[in-house]
């Protein structure tokens, strides 16, 4: 499952009207204890989500992305689909010094914007990883072929 948060498609198409997008996003890793869904609008407080313990490999806030065709590598348009695609670079987190992440597991991973507070980050974009996520240390964790879509109704 992946898809766009309420607050995301908000924030896209305010674009429209001149607002400017965030200078940086961020990919960040999340446990079970809350999973994302149209309605998980910043990282904390209520509706949000948990990040990942940090340490042993992985920072608080996750990988920043910068707005560039390194780190959103491939855009493509299906028109016969109506749908409209965004790739990211492959994400990858080493483990070094013990499991990571730290002391829980990854299960979705969040787009978010850049603000300075972690806690304040509003969240874009949610994808699923299919089950709690862990590795051991000189062990990767990777996110690879993450696609944001849109896709007209």
């Amino acid at each position: 499952m992946a898809g766009w948060t309420n607050k995301g498609k908000m924030r896209l198409l305010e674009t429209i009207r001149g607002v400017a997008l965030p200078t940086n996003f961020y990919c960040m890793l999340c446990t079970s204890a809350d999973a994302p869904d149209a309605d998980s609008n910043t990282v904390g407080g209520a509706g949000g989500v948990t990040e990942v313990s940090t340490g042993n490999g992985y920072s608080t806030g996750g990988i920043s992305l910068t707005k560039n065709a390194t780190d959103f590598d491939e855009i493509s348009e299906d028109d016969s689909g109506n749908l409209g695609s965004l790739k990211i670079r492959d994400l990858v987190w080493t483990a070094s010094g013990g499991t990571l992440p730290a002391s829980d597991s990854a299960r979705y991973a969040v787009i978010t914007d850049d603000a300075a507070t972690v806690a304040d980050r509003e969240i874009w974009f949610f994808f699923d990883l299919a089950s709690d996520r862990q590795v051991s240390s000189g062990q990767t964790l990777t996110l690879a072929d993450c696609d944001i879509r849109l896709t007209e109704s």
